[in-house]
């Protein structure tokens, strides 16, 4: 047991009763709409972590990349989406083995050479891979641009050997719920003339967790910032401050100048990341402290000149602006309960960016 004099700055505590109420909480308004829960796990990629979600009702798993999903199929999850197009001979060999010894893998496709991609690694597998269709409902990525050309594709992956045609998926921008209700409803139509049943509508995204009810085309929903929380979530007003379970712990090296101290935690830690907010990140108990600018290891705080808030040596609380930036700079992550520290949570798969 570590105390929190004895830990090494900067690092990054987790504390495990919020934790478990974030999840616990949107897990129940999940049930109480009839929303399958998928949650993504590139925020925490801690393997723990991906279990509890499922223990407490969680349908399966969302990765973006495959190394993410091989490290959570080691720990026995069976259910995995994986919503990134795989292209390659080396990480179509990867995603077929991963499917061979997992219950359920899907996958997302927007273009056809993605799909004939899958086609030639599934042929002539025991059972088809099943594919979601990404459609952009308005964030500007990957995805189909209008649901007549999501049924088009949607066709495509159905003809194709190997492959299974099972609906449609998007992550939509903040406050798109609506666009998500009509993009769906229309591609499911066009889809209809083909003969084609979208049996999943998957979509997601933080930002608008508690409006997901409001599209009720959505059959399951994705979700991955809302296990810790973070500044651009409370700026959008989806959750508090105290609902916020990760905070980088920093110290105070240096005060060169009235209004100005100096943390150890930089850009390699906090992120130069500003996720369309100000600043980079939320000094906690210090709301008229801004965290000013970042090079590598240094985080510069400013604030009223005529004030002094921090001496040198002292310990910071910092609630990130994008946590899940933050989760992956680390090994591991402290965790905590009533102020009391565990034994620290291994990151595994940080790094899993192939």
């Amino acid at each position: 047991m570590t105390e929190f004099a004895e830990l090494d700055t900067p690092c990054a505590i987790v504390d495990l009763d919020c934790v478990e109420r974030n999840l616990r909480t949107f897990q129940e308004y999940c049930d109480e709409h009839n929303i399958a829960l998928r949650p993504h796990i590139k925020t925490h990629k801690i393997t723990d972590f991906a279990l509890q979600q499922i223990a407490i009702g969680a349908k399966g798993i969302t990765c973006q990349k495959i190394g993410e999903a091989e490290v959570m199929a080691d720990a026995g999850i069976g259910d995995i989406l994986i919503t990134y197009n795989i292209i390659g001979a080396r990480k179509l060999a990867r995603l077929r083995r991963l499917a061979e010894r997992i219950d359920q893998l899907r996958v997302v496709a927007d273009n056809e050479t993605v799909l004939k991609g899958l086609s030639t690694a599934f042929s002539d597998a025991q059972k088809p891979i099943e594919i979601l269709v990404e459609c952009d409902t308005g964030a500007g990525r990957c995805g189909v641009q209008s649901p007549a050309e999501a049924a088009w594709l949607a066709k495509v992956a159905n003809e194709l050997p190997g492959l299974k045609f099972v609906g449609l998926m998007t992550y939509p921008p903040g406050d798109g719920t609506a666009k998500v209700e009509t993009f769906f409803r229309d591609a499911m139509a066009e889809c209809a003339k083909f003969g084609l049943e979208c049996l999943v509508r998957s979509s997601g995204g933080t930002p608008d967790m508690w409006q997901a009810h409001k599209a009720p085309v959505v059959t399951e929903y994705r979700i991955g910032t809302y296990i810790y929380n973070d500044k651009s979530v409370m700026a959008r007003g989806g959750c508090l401050e105290e609902d916020c379970a990760l905070r980088v712990l920093t110290e105070v090296v240096s005060l060169p100048a009235p209004g100005r101290a100096i943390i150890d935690a930089g850009s390699k830690v906090l992120t130069s990341d500003l996720f369309g907010l100000e600043h980079f990140g939320y000094v906690v108990g210090h709301a008229d402290v801004t965290v000013k600018s970042l090079s590598e290891e240094h985080g510069i705080l400013t604030f009223d000149p005529a004030t002094h808030p921090f001496e040198i040596g002292q310990r910071v609380q910092i609630i990130p602006n994008h946590v899940c930036v933050v989760s992956n700079m680390f090994d591991y992550v402290q965790l905590c309960r009533n102020g009391i520290f565990e034994n620290p949570a291994f990151v595994a798969a940080r790094g899993k960016v192939v």
